[in-house]
């Protein structure tokens, strides 16, 4: 895919220090961390090396990547180390997609008390998909799932729900069959969005009551455990959103799928327009539209888009992808192990590092003006220039 005109990185480094002028004192650490990143990632002040061919002598610079979980630069090669870690996982079975999504109301509670929210909205979830799993009336089996929090719409509002990846089945109670789920269908949506609101609003007032909860503006006066009470008890018969996609197409879909989805960040390098006349442009989907073309075209104040974007940095710590049970990072090897073995699939057999893989030193991707191997010549450190004369060449080092 080629290199977009536009990246955040530009119009942080262009507007970042007079946004953070305008708004010192309300911005976190954190979110100074993730700007400072974007703007520094793949340039001269994080260093980097110089390659050059052995055959023709071509030589170019690199330099490196910040790493930041919430650069969009550095999500594509985080993404694949990933998968390539959880492609042994995989089982040959049916792949289902849930996704458990928050009431606007509650979403702004999320907004203010991130890391306790968001770990609740995990744990719900999960327990959501395991309880009704584990129903002798549903599916009576021990499920494993990784689910994978995402904090934005489109648009870049705050929009927090989980995507949930299941395999179609699970291990019987006393772990000695595999249980399947019916062909194309997992669980009821209407019986897991009954109980994962349950589960969250149960979540909720113990935090309120362990006084893990702030609130502000218009509703301060949730502080009161009578007007928080008051003020929830309307989400409890409201429909909560809970729904199933259609089973993907094998095991290899599923791979791509969490490819796109486990590390992508709030808003992609290929969305960004422009970003002209004190305006970002940028392209969103508007689910709200049911059939035609849902592309468009935003734009907003690059005040706004900026603070947009930086109410989607996540607490540090926090693990946005996250597994339970059957693919609990504990016990996953050895159930995934004896799953395979009651479906009768040949253990995935572990590659040995051998002579064709490259050496530390040189690069895996070959001279492109002939082919032949690159091999680092030089490396330098931040805010060293490279003794070398190499044509500078964006690239993740």
């Amino acid at each position: 895919m080629p290199r977009p005109s536009l990246e955040l990185a530009d119009i942080f480094r262009t507007h970042g220090p007079a946004w953070r002028r305008a708004n010192a004192g309300h911005v976190s650490l954190t979110q100074l961390k993730v700007m400072s990143a974007i703007e520094a990632c793949r340039t001269e002040a994080l260093g980097g090396h110089v390659a050059g061919c052995a055959n023709c002598g071509h030589q170019h610079i690199a330099y490196n990547s910040c790493k930041n979980r919430h650069c969009p630069k550095c999500q594509g090669p985080a993404a694949r180390d990933w998968m390539a870690a959880r492609a042994e996982d995989l089982l040959p079975v049916e792949y289902f997609h849930v996704v458990f999504t928050l009431p606007a109301e509650i979403a702004q509670i999320a907004y203010w008390n991130k890391k306790a929210v968001y770990d609740l909205l995990f744990r719900a979830s999960a327990e959501t998909v395991l309880t009704i799993a584990a129903d002798p009336k549903r599916l009576g089996a021990r499920l494993g799932m990784t689910a994978v929090l995402h904090t934005w719409g489109s648009a870049l509002t705050h929009h927090p729900h989980i995507h949930m990846i299941v395999p179609g089945g699970g291990l019987s109670p006393d772990g000695t069959r595999w249980i399947a789920c019916k062909p194309g269908f997992f669980l009821h949506v209407r019986v897991l969005s009954r109980l994962f609101r349950r589960l969250f609003l149960e979540g909720l007032i113990a935090l309120h009551r362990a006084g893990e909860l702030a609130f502000f503006g218009d509703l301060a006066r949730l502080a009161d455990s009578a007007a928080f009470a008051a003020w929830l008890a309307p989400f409890r018969k409201s429909e909560w959103v809970v729904y199933a996609k259609p089973p993907f197409g094998g095991p290899e879909a599923v791979l791509a799928y969490l490819s796109r989805y486990t590390h992508r960040v709030a808003i992609s390098n290929h969305r960004l327009v422009s970003a002209e006349a004190g305006t970002v442009a940028f392209r969103w989907k508007d689910y709200r539209i049911k059939q035609g073309d849902r592309q468009k075209v935003m734009r907003l104040a690059i005040d706004e888009f900026i603070r947009r974007f930086l109410i989607h940095v996540l607490p540090d710590g926090f693990h946005r992808i996250r597994h339970y049970g059957l693919l609990a990072s504990a016990s996953r090897k050895a159930n995934i192990a004896k799953i395979r073995s009651l479906l009768g699939v040949p253990q995935p057999s572990s590659t040995p590092k051998t002579a064709t893989d490259p050496a530390p030193l040189t690069l895996r991707e070959p001279c492109p003006c002939c082919g032949a191997p690159m091999r680092i010549i030089e490396i330098f450190r931040r805010g060293q220039t490279p003794r070398s004369r190499a044509p500078p060449r964006e690239q993740a080092a």
